[in-house]
């Protein structure tokens, strides 16, 4: 009889392309997890995962095997939780998959108080701005603007249902530069991007007003890694050295302060709030469960 332990492993090898990355998504050792593959292998008397130096690959074996295990395991799992939701407090691991921006600005205002209301379960949040396939990274659920959600999934609002895009600079380079009149007007300034993990910039910059939009790609003398980055941007608009583009609600306690003046606001583009997607199943894990049923209750 088979381990049953070592077949999740198998998955979470599979599913990563390799065992540094699988052990970064479970938590466990990569020896560990070869360990669990070399047993099973064993056991079976074939090989599931060709190996090289730098990733690993299912064979055909290995491959059936991962498409009759996926939703085998997915019932045990939905099983276990449905004796999980007769508990008195839901207990139990929810991992979550954000974006820097969720992690910032929607989160803070909604974990102290799930954590409290639910100190049976651990939340674990992977921040990252790429999108990604939430359940290969082994995460329950994930929170993404709309226009990235993955399909055949579940969304729910999450969030102010509606953000908005500011631009604003500091006092000093204002004086300096000048104050931009129309948006196109930018591209005669110094502006500070962001670069997406994929490469791209975050760039164009689209403004609308009374119906127009207007779409302008910036240049300027940094560039920073979208996410924690966006910091260090921020320092350098206070500092003088251009113009930034970033969610209002970053760039709020700055605003204020008067370390940065906003820029055409009346041109900032609204758009949409974050959303939590989650698998569609029959029976959710239960603390998923409790936390999509907190988070359609809290009040923004």
């Amino acid at each position: 009889m088979t381990d049953l332990a070592d077949l999740p492993e198998f998955l979470a090898v599979a599913h990563a392309g390799g065992f540094r990355d699988a052990a970064r998504v479970t938590g466990k050792s990569a020896s560990g997890l070869s360990e669990a593959v070399r047993r099973l292998e064993t056991r079976l008397g074939v090989r599931l995962l060709n190996r090289t130096t730098r990733s690993v690959a299912p064979t055909e074996a290995g491959q059936r095997l991962i498409d009759r295990l996926g939703p085998a395991l997915s019932e045990v799992e939905s099983a276990l939780n449905v004796v999980n939701g007769f508990r008195e407090r839901p207990a139990g691991t929810l991992k979550l998959n954000v974006p820097v921006a969720v992690a910032r600005l929607v989160l803070p205002k909604i974990v102290p108080s799930f954590l409290a209301s639910y100190p049976d379960i651990r939340l674990e949040v992977i921040v990252e701005d790429s999108f990604v396939d939430v359940l290969a990274e082994g995460c329950d659920a994930g929170i993404r603007y709309d226009e990235r959600l993955e399909q055949d999934m579940i969304a729910v609002p999450i969030g102010p249902r509606t953000q908005r895009m500011a631009i604003a600079a500091s006092p000093a380079y204002l004086g300096a530069a000048g104050r931009p009149d129309h948006p196109r007007d930018l591209l005669a300034h110094r502006c500070l991007l962001g670069r997406f993990r994929g490469g791209a910039l975050t760039s164009p910059w689209e403004f609308e007003k009374d119906g127009e939009v207007v779409k302008v790609e910036p240049a300027g003398p940094l560039i920073v890694s979208t996410g924690g980055g966006m910091d260090l941007a921020v320092a350098a608009a206070k500092g003088g050295a251009g113009i930034l583009g970033l969610f209002e609600a970053w760039l709020r306690p700055h605003l204020d302060d008067g370390s940065l003046e906003p820029l055409l606001e009346d041109w900032w583009q609204s758009f949409s709030g974050p959303f939590l997607y989650y698998p569609g199943r029959k029976h959710l894990p239960a603390p998923l469960r409790a936390f999509v049923d907190f988070a359609k209750a809290a009040r923004w």
